[in-house]
């Protein structure tokens, strides 16, 4: 549908500083910009992401949108996994430097600096994400045994500490993750501040993460 640049409900700015998306701590910290935010935007939207040294945005991918990722402080390395080679590659980035991954593959970015700050470019106005921890928390623990030929309660016990949309990792907690109670999310101290995207390809199933 054509914008109307006329429309008095038309925005041409936004403060991201004030869309967060999701908090782990003061250093570690995901802002948001897509058309939900702001309505002229159109094939286009990005991720404002604060980092401290040896956190990771979790390995997820993009299943409607190719991303820029851009260093705008610290350092961090992107890594993407070439499903056409079957290969991982690494590309560590400092300031003013950016990595490219293509639509639809799998990546995770870990900084390597404290006070990383990365811009994370989209070509959508919302682009869509399916996250690790969603598939290794949600896919049936019998069918992860017995397609990979596991021992289904060792799969359990494996996956028990993951949080659904973690985002940024390792837990706070992750020193305790050898001792994890049964439940997890009681320990956390993740802030899911909005769902990701706005058409997110699955339906949680702990509404306290929002």
């Amino acid at each position: 549908m054509p914008i109307d640049y006329t429309a008095p409900s038309t925005q041409f700015t936004f403060d991201v500083n004030t869309s967060p998306l999701f908090k782990k701590d003061a250093q570690n910290y995901i802002n948001i910009l897509g058309i939900a935010q702001l309505n002229t935007l159109e094939n286009v939207s990005l991720l404002d992401i604060f980092l401290s040294m040896n956190n990771v945005v979790e390995p997820h991918y993009h299943q409607n949108a190719g991303e820029l990722v851009y260093c705008i402080a610290g350092a961090a390395t992107v890594s993407i996994l070439n499903p056409l080679t079957k290969q991982i590659q690494n590309y560590t980035i400092t300031s003013g430097q950016v990595a490219n991954i293509p639509q639809g593959w799998w990546h995770y970015i870990v900084a390597n600096a404290d006070n990383t700050h990365i811009l994370a470019i989209f070509d959508a106005p919302t682009p869509e994400v399916i996250l690790g921890s969603d598939i290794l928390k949600f896919t049936p623990s019998n069918i992860m045994a017995q397609t990979y030929c596991l021992d289904e309660n060792l799969w359990k016990q494996t996956v028990a500490p993951i949080v659904p949309s973690t985002y940024i990792g390792p837990a706070n907690n992750c020193n305790q993750l050898s001792t994890a109670p049964a439940n997890p999310l009681q320990t956390q101290s993740y802030i899911h501040l909005h769902p990701y995207p706005y058409h997110y390809p699955y339906v949680y199933q702990h509404g306290s993460y929002y």
